[in-house]
Order: C-alpha cells, then structure tokens, then sequence
C-alpha cells in the first residue's frame, strides 16, 4: 500500500512540475499582467511537494505541520485572492474569507490534534471556495464571453478546482473513517483524489495554453 501511494504522489509531483513549467514558460509574457502571480504560485506549489517527496527525514518542522500550517494554506488564500479580488473585484470578501480560514486554522490548531486539525481545516477552507466558486460561475454565465469560455481563465481554473476541491470533500472529511471501517470506499475516494489532482493542474496548465491574458 506505502509503494502504490508513493507511485499515485510521484506521478502528481510530475504533473504539477509539468504545469509548473508551462507557468515558467509564460511567464515573460504574463509580466505585466497579474497572471503572473498565478505562474508563480504553480511554481512554490511544485517546489514544496517535491521538496517533501524527496525529504523524508524531519526538519525543524514534520511534512504534516508544514501543509497544515502553510502548504495547505497558502493555495487556498492564493485562490481566494483569485476569485475574490482578481475575479470578483471585492476586496473586503478577500478578507472576510482568509479572515475565516486563519481564525479557523487556529481555534482547531489549539484546541486539537494535528490530524484533526488538517481536516476540519479544509473543510471549512473548502467550504469558502465553493461559494467563490459559486459566485465565480454565476458571473461567468451572465457576461457574453460565456460563449468563448475556452478563451477564459477562469473556465478552466474553476473546472479543475471543482474536479478536485470540492470533488474530493467526502474524502478529506471522512477519510479517516473510510480507512479504518470502510477501506474498499477509501480506495476509491483516494484514486478519484489523485486523478483529480492530475487533471486539476492540467487544467491549470490548459489556462496558459488556451486562455486570454485579459479574461
């Protein structure tokens, strides 16, 4: 079982070091734009997994306080800044939503362990994201462009983070009852994670490929 997850997290650190090299090779021409910041955040995301993958050993911190801590949160504040400020262009739900998350994070990371902490964490991070996604979706179909959606950005980030985030919330809030009592369910849910993982950075990739820099 260790040798099949190391095989399933191997192939995402080659996926994601596929989508962080499309982000390089566009990112001259996404210099002026804040897309760029997107090139960069595929970049961090593909360095601090394959930092752990190859480091198995613990540093100041274990792999698991540094996602809970930092690694999990700094994707979902960077795709709250996304939708809410770049998209949605509203600046006070920014805060309002990293606000709620970090108050979250660290009201569970007193009070409980770091298991628990990382799943109700991202739960309720997970929560966030879905209504930005929601009010992400909602304005993509009431602007004209709706009709050359493979021309959006955003189409293709929200369709990945769908496939994978909000897809894969039965796993992250019951996966530790499915391994122990349910381990067939588990299995099923821990390969739709990780192919949903492989097809979200795809997607993200595709953004570079067949989006505007002005969507």
């Amino acid at each position: 079982m260790e040798e099949y997850q190391s095989i399933l997290r191997s192939i995402l650190v080659g996926v994601e070091s596929f989508s962080a090299l499309i982000g390089i090779i566009y990112l001259s021409r996404l210099r002026t734009s804040y897309w760029k910041w997107f090139s960069i955040f595929l970049i961090i995301i593909f360095i601090q997994e394959y930092f752990w993958l190859e480091n198995t050993s613990e540093y100041f911190i274990s792999s698991q306080t540094y996602y809970i801590f930092f690694g999990v949160p700094i994707q979902y504040i960077f795709l709250y800044w996304l939708y809410a400020v770049k998209s949605l262009n509203n600046i006070k739900l920014f805060i309002f939503c990293s606000f709620t998350y970090f108050i979250t994070l660290l009201t569970i990371g007193l009070t409980m362990g770091l298991n628990e902490v990382y799943s109700k964490s991202s739960n309720v991070g997970t929560i966030i994201l879905t209504v930005l996604i929601v009010c992400e979706f909602i304005k993509q179909i009431k602007n004209d462009d709706i009709l050359k959606f493979w021309e959006n950005k955003m189409f293709y980030i929200n369709t990945a983070v769908v496939l994978c985030h909000i897809g894969s919330y039965p796993y992250n809030v019951y996966g530790k009852l499915l391994y122990y009592k349910y381990p067939q369910i588990w299995d099923i849910y821990n390969a739709y994670f990780y192919i949903a993982s492989y097809i979200m950075y795809l997607l993200f990739a595709a953004s570079f490929i067949w989006g505007k820099k002005e969507s």
